[in-house]
């Protein structure tokens, strides 16, 4: 894996209890109408810097102005000595709770041809033009690059804990009832022990694949320093590791009893009363593949695929994207079945916002998928492919100014 390294941390100097006023989650999980609601909410909300609401060029001259007024009042400050910074967030899904621990640490962007370091998406160019303006402006990384590793004989895990029983930095919970604690590790034999941990098995990219791309540019454009960004590492075996689905929401196509018979030969079909039902009974599915589908004001169906229906998939399809829903409802089902293109999706990650859609009859159909697993993404990345767009949401997201790295310049 890449090698990792302390930093100085530039961290608001606020109480604990202000932590959630003036920080944002990543720029691109912002809506308009939070994006303005954290404006008001604080003036040193951390969204006035990632998610500047001027245009054009003047929104990014306008993020540098504002992050280096803060830095010069003392709203922020970094850190006394270069430090790694150990992130727990607590959680629940579905009423179970869940706890998922991460390290903050700089660490250094490498080409996917090295193979220590591996994405499983495609970016597109206008995130990565933007992120690169608000790079550009800054000279600094606001939310970290999120990173899966294995580490079946828990050595980090090990670390970790041990870490963990000192009193953390900072304590808060977020607008999501999202409890963070944060630990800064400074002691050099500490230091050592994590970087030792992480050197030698591969990492995986989970979010941030544009800032990942950014972080690659500004190597090739300034030199070998660079390439230094920062990165949040948790284990794939952790239990506290969610992936969340994304939900389709479609604005045109059949209704949901022509669906049922364009979908009769290649799958299973069954009844639900409602959205919520047909989420959870599709989401229980130990089919090959299995969705549901909810119309306003018609119930919902659940649709479990029979072998029938392997045949909807191009012949030539690798095994590492043949296995995911994602790929089998947008290869087979929406434009072979359903006479759907992917320019009439809309997506949501929440259960919720699917349910209102249906209820405020917003759309045609909501199809309710499954969440991808971890090793799914895995098996994507070693292959070198990418998955479709929006496949995974991870849960929680982690919040952005909560450690800011400064960049290195060359």
């Amino acid at each position: 894996m890449a090698e990792i390294r302390p930093f100085a941390g530039v961290r608001y100097r606020v109480p604990d209890p202000e932590l959630p006023r003036v920080l944002a989650p990543p720029y691109d999980v912002i809506p308009p109408a939070y994006q303005e609601a954290l404006y008001g909410r604080d003036p040193r909300n951390i969204v006035r810097v990632i998610l500047n609401r001027g245009v054009g060029e003047a929104a990014y001259e306008e993020a540098g102005r504002t992050y280096r007024r803060w830095l010069a009042d003392g709203v922020l400050a970094p850190d006394p000595e270069p430090s790694l910074y150990l992130l727990e967030q607590s959680f629940a899904v579905e009423d179970r709770p869940r706890v998922r621990v991460g390290l903050l640490a700089r660490f250094r962007a490498e080409d996917p041809g090295t193979r220590r370091i591996l994405p499983h998406e495609q970016t597109r160019k206008g995130p990565r033009e933007d992120r690169w303006r608000v790079l550009l402006a800054t000279r600094a990384n606001f939310s970290p690059i999120f990173m899966m590793f294995p580490d079946a004989r828990g050595a980090f895990a090990s670390l970790a804990a041990a870490a963990m029983t000192s009193r953390p930095e900072s304590t808060f919970t977020d607008d999501a009832g999202v409890a963070h604690r944060l630990w800064r590790i400074a002691d050099p034999a500490a230091i050592a022990a994590f970087a030792d941990a992480l050197a030698r098995p591969k990492a995986y990219i989970a979010d941030g694949h544009h800032r990942y791309a950014t972080a690659l540019r500004y190597r090739d454009e300034h030199g070998p320093d660079g390439a230094w960004t920062l990165g949040y590492f948790t284990p794939l075996e952790a239990p506290g590791l969610v992936v969340l689905p994304y939900h389709r929401i479609l604005q045109e196509g059949p209704r949901l009893e022509a669906a049922r018979r364009a979908l009769d030969r290649h799958f299973r079909l069954s009844t639900t009363s409602d959205t919520r039902e047909a989420a959870r009974a599709a989401g229980a599915s130990t089919a090959s593949y299995a969705f549901g589908l909810a119309e306003p004001g018609a119930g919902g169906l659940v649709a479990e695929a029979l072998p029938a229906a392997e045949e909807l998939l191009p012949r030539d399809a690798p095994p590492s994207l043949r296995a995911l829903d994602t790929y089998f409802l947008h290869q087979g089902v929406l434009p072979k079945l359903l006479g759907i293109a992917d320019s009439a999706v809309r997506y949501v990650h929440s259960l919720t916002e699917a349910e209102e859609a249906v209820a405020a009859a917003a759309c045609r159909l909501a199809v309710l998928m499954r969440a991808t697993p971890p090793q799914q993404i895995v098996d994507v990345a070693e292959a070198g492919e990418s998955m479709p767009a929006k496949s995974t949401f991870f849960h929680p997201k982690l919040p952005s100014g909560l450690v800011i790295h400064p960049l290195i310049s060359g």
